[in-house]
């Protein structure tokens, strides 16, 4: 296989993207031309990034786009195609060889045991649990959300952890965008009863499904409309914008006396989904790390 490496102005990156697959590409990746320098600049809502930053930036002012072809010729004929194009700005960097590996031993290689407390961790099929680990939930990366290695995730499955005294008392759990289904399979570890878990995308109920198998826990797993009821817990680890548009329908999910537990939230929005919820629930901030907040709420 050959790496093609071009660098690019910001406005054609989507274009010269889509012509680079057009030409046999078989990947695209695109990154910042000033990464680790001090004109590195982020992008798509990073932690520590102003609010109205955010929302002005698309797209990094120079990019470097790596475009993998299977020979050598297929590399050329593109970047020979793509610079007649006479694309101001674009050009050529590198055109070199890609060493050939285990990519399957690599890529488990990234993926180590993760810690959520000092007993409770997450660990790949491959690896064997760390001494101490009294609490083991096995599962991989795959297609879905979920692996436990974001504060978001991890903020989540603490939360449960410090909860599990309480959690066998309650008859239901609702795990709103389930992903991977890490925190259903969670709260089943720790003697939770009829957990529901859905999810808009198909590939992440069959992840559920499979990573709930393995780890010998039941979980009712489909799309949306399988929620129903009140729960005594509702978890919902999406984004900022979701959350708030679902503000009604996850408050009407939580039982008297239950509990709410939302993530992948910035500090920076704390205020505005805590405005959101507020003719139902009353958030409060449970927990942070990196930039990320856990917010949740208990209904009397």
């Amino acid at each position: 296989m050959v790496e093609l490496t071009l660098f690019a102005p910001a406005s054609q990156v989507d274009e010269l993207s889509d012509a680079l697959m057009e030409l046999d590409a078989l990947s695209v990746t695109v990154e910042d031309a000033n990464a680790d320098t001090p004109d590195e600049a982020p992008i798509f809502g990073e932690p520590g990034m102003p609010a109205a930053f955010a929302e002005q930036i698309r797209g990094w002012q120079h990019s470097v786009l790596k475009a993998l072809f299977a020979h050598e010729e297929a590399a050329t004929s593109a970047a020979t195609l793509l610079l007649s194009q006479e694309i101001d700005g674009l050009h050529v960097q590198a055109m070199e060889p890609v060493v050939e590996q285990d990519w399957v031993r690599l890529t488990q290689s990234q993926f180590a045991p993760v810690p959520i407390t000092e007993q409770f961790w997450i660990v790949p099929s491959w690896h064997e649990p760390p001494a101490g680990a009294t609490q083991v939930m096995r599962l991989d990366p795959g297609l879905a959300f979920g692996t436990g290695t974001h504060p978001t995730t991890r903020m989540c499955l603490r939360w449960i952890a410090h909860h599990a005294s309480e959690i066998p008392a309650w008859p239901r759990t609702l795990d709103y965008g389930c992903g991977s289904g890490i925190l259903a399979i969670g709260v089943g570890l720790f003697g939770g009863r009829h957990i529901d878990a859905v999810d808009i995308d198909p590939a992440a109920v069959e992840s559920t499904l499979a990573n709930a198998r393995v780890n010998g826990v039941t979980v009712n797993v489909g799309l949306p409309d399988l929620a129903s009821g009140t729960y005594p817990l509702v978890l919902a680890n999406i984004l900022a914008a979701p959350l708030k548009l679902l503000a009604p329908l996850l408050s009407q999910h939580v039982a008297p006396g239950g509990h709410l537990v939302l993530a992948g939230i910035l500090e920076r929005q704390i205020d505005e989904l805590k405005a959101a919820y507020a003719p139902w629930l009353t958030l409060e901030v449970a927990d942070q790390e990196d930039g990320w907040v856990l917010l949740s709420a208990h209904r009397p």
